[in-house]
């Protein structure tokens, strides 16, 4: 398969040749800028059971409302880690699929090249 333009000189326009043809992909600079912003989702996921915790210790005056708190602040937190483990494995799996394509795809250009090489002989 061969393609019908050449890649252009310069970094301005190699960066838009790049952007536009998908022959380079930009995943690892968007996969951190996603997996941050997830991160952040999840601290405030845990900011909202710490304070569902409160609330429920502050709602009741007797010491019931502190033990009801205690498993309330648990699960939350249980729940944010669990989340984290989660979006962390999931944005590597998603690495990991766009690292196999780039692989790929220099096994197929080195494949056209043999046999480029191949049919001149």
């Amino acid at each position: 398969m061969r393609r019908a333009f050449n890649r252009p000189e310069g970094t301005g326009w190699a960066l838009l040749w790049d952007l536009l043809t998908f022959e380079r992909l930009m995943t690892n600079a968007v996969i951190h800028l996603v997996y941050w912003a997830g991160l952040g989702v999840i601290l405030l996921i845990g900011f909202g059971s710490l304070g569902a915790a409160v609330g429920v210790a502050i709602r009741d005056p007797l010491p019931w409302g502190v033990l009801l708190a205690i498993p309330v602040l648990i699960a939350g937190l249980l729940i944010t880690g669990v989340l984290v483990l989660l979006w962390r494995s999931f944005c590597e799996f998603y690495v990991t699929i766009f690292k196999i394509s780039e692989d790929l795809n220099v096994l197929r250009q080195d494949l056209e090249a043999e046999r480029a090489r191949a049919g001149k002989s």
